[in-house]
């Protein structure tokens, strides 16, 4: 089997997690710059075997896109035309930092270690990744 990976895109910083070969376990993979996501995506794919990038999919609470789609939308046209053999699926991502912040202060990151948004940003992307999992 091939992997899944989610992407938390940001206008900055994308967060970046994948799953194992086997579909089971999702984890944070990195952080990258949002200029350098193509390139990273473009050697990960060829290291790793991906079936599917999982897209975060930021709403407002009404249900309609946020501010934010309209960044992401031109990137997703972008992938599909560079890998087309791999499928694109949206994953509704309300309240994945919020959830991620949650998740730092559980773990014991102290002040300092909570302020990284590169790592929000990771943990998001694993909290898109693994409400996919749950729902399949």
């Amino acid at each position: 089997m091939a992997r899944l990976l989610a992407i938390d895109y940001g206008l900055k910083r994308t967060g970046i997690a994948v799953t194992d070969e086997l579909q089971i376990i999702a984890s944070g993979l990195t952080t990258v710059a949002t200029s350098e996501l193509i390139p990273f995506l473009k050697d990960y794919t060829t290291k790793e075997k991906v079936e599917l990038f999982l897209i975060g999919e930021p709403k407002q609470m009404d249900n309609t896109p946020s501010e934010s789609e309209a960044f992401i939308s031109p990137f997703i046209k972008k992938l599909e035309k560079l890998f087309p053999d791999i499928e694109i699926k949206r994953v509704d991502e309300r309240f994945t930092s919020k959830m991620a912040f949650k998740t730092m202060i559980d773990s014991g990151l102290n002040k300092k270690q909570r302020k990284n948004k590169a790592l929000i940003d990771e943990i998001s992307a694993t909290l898109i990744l693994q409400s996919y999992l749950y729902s399949k």
